[in-house]
């Protein structure tokens, strides 16, 4: 059969839970999840395809079906993060995948600018995804917006103790402490996740049964922060610590240290641009950071209504050319107006424009991961230095955190 006439034959439409079979098996094949995989982490066949039931219920799940056959697939989760403070609706784009034979037909192209379309109608005006090839996402108008920096401590480079007034309890992870501490770091760590229930199921779905949790307790005995870990082979293997303030952080830093008996390293990560190793009174640590979550701003105009400048002696505007590589309600000239109170507008139009630059760039500038300067300075941004001096004034200075995963 020729191509035309194969792709004549293909339906886009939704997948619902009546899918679900079929969903789960183009997961597993694309991502290459083996039964021995899946007996290690202790989950069956039909475990998976119950776990996945949310999925389907919940997101916007758009595939290419030949027949009745799902070919093609992706799904959007209904998610939220903070912004500079601001709470924003974000479409977290995962499950996508193509079987083999049906490549090169420009199927994964059309889901994703319908499920851009979709996200617009949704209000939700930023996407974020796991990516498995950069290169590829980046075509797509997704850009690099977080790290994940992995850390190894010998147990002799553990920090000594040192006196807190509270105290360590060791929990369930279904420990209500824990989503309560959560909650307020979310709201503390710009580019965070706001977990729904959702989002905490996806978070710890694949994890080991004997993931455990333990929870720093102030002096008042509220909740301050806490550590989910597990141990395994003399290796105190850390999957995160959340704290809302030092006190927190030194008294689980101490918990970990009371290991020191049973643990020969500690392995862990850090989501934030902060070495740990400058913490440690030991610095000489191995780390290794690597880029993590991508982002793509959907609805330029939208993200801007919400997004939180910093406030100006005087009312700032700009007008810049825009370009996206899907998105034709992104592309072309647009003017920026930012009041005193940091509030901007952004409006389709305008002559003369004073910079230049593409929707990746624009998102990882607005989300802060690069500065306006360095994005002039390797050619991303095209703007003279006035306009570029003018960003860096008007986009407060603050990394991205995102710890999650879906």
């Amino acid at each position: 059969m020729s191509r035309h006439k194969l792709q004549e034959r293909l339906k886009m439409k939704n997948v619902e839970t009546k899918h679900g079979e079929q969903f789960n098996d183009l997961l597993r094949y694309v991502f290459q999840v083996t039964n021995q995989e899946l007996q290690r982490f202790g989950w069956e066949n039909r475990e998976i395809a119950q776990a996945k039931l949310p999925v389907l219920k919940q997101a916007d799940v758009l595939g290419w079906f030949d027949d009745d056959k799902l070919i093609s697939q992706l799904a959007v989760y209904p998610f939220q993060v903070n912004i500079f403070g601001q709470i924003y609706e974000m479409g977290g784009l995962t499950g996508v995948g193509t079987y083999p034979e049906y490549a090169n037909l420009g199927l994964m192209d059309q889901l994703m600018r319908q499920a851009l379309t979709n996200m617009r109608e949704r209000k939700q005006s930023i996407s974020y995804l796991y990516p498995y090839s950069i290169p590829y996402y980046r075509r797509k108008g997704w850009e690099i917006i977080s790290d994940k920096m992995s850390f190894e401590v010998q147990d002799t480079q553990l920090p000594k103790l040192k006196t807190v007034s509270g105290d360590v309890e060791r929990v369930s992870i279904e420990h209500p402490a824990i989503k309560d501490v959560y909650q307020r770091f979310a709201l503390q760590k710009h580019a965070a996740m706001l977990r729904s229930d959702l989002a905490w199921e996806e978070y710890l779905r694949w994890d080991l049964d004997d993931l455990t949790a333990a929870v720093y307790y102030d002096s008042n005995d509220q909740p301050m922060g806490y550590l989910m870990y597990w141990i395994a082979g003399e290796v105190f293997h850390m999957k995160e610590m959340v704290f809302v303030n030092e006190e927190a952080r030194t008294g689980l830093w101490n918990f970990i240290s009371a290991h020191f008996s049973m643990v020969t390293y500690v392995k862990g990560y850090t989501y934030t641009n902060e070495p740990l190793a400058f913490l440690l009174d030991d610095s000489d640590i191995k780390e290794t950071i690597a880029p993590y979550y991508m982002a793509r701003i959907v609805d330029s105009r939208l993200f801007i209504e919400q997004y939180p400048f910093q406030s100006q002696e005087t009312e700032c505007q700009l007008t810049f050319n825009l370009r996206d590589p899907i998105l034709e309600w992104n592309q072309g000239n647009f003017t920026l107006t930012v009041d005193k109170q940091g509030k901007g507008n952004l409006v389709e139009g305008g002559d003369n424009p004073a910079a230049t630059f593409d929707i990746q760039t624009l998102t990882t500038m607005l989300m802060g991961y690069k500065r306006p300067s360095y994005l002039a300075r390797i050619g991303r941004c095209q703007a003279d230095e006035a306009t570029v001096k003018m960003l860096e004034r008007l986009i407060i200075h603050e990394k991205p955190y995102f710890s999650d995963y879906f």
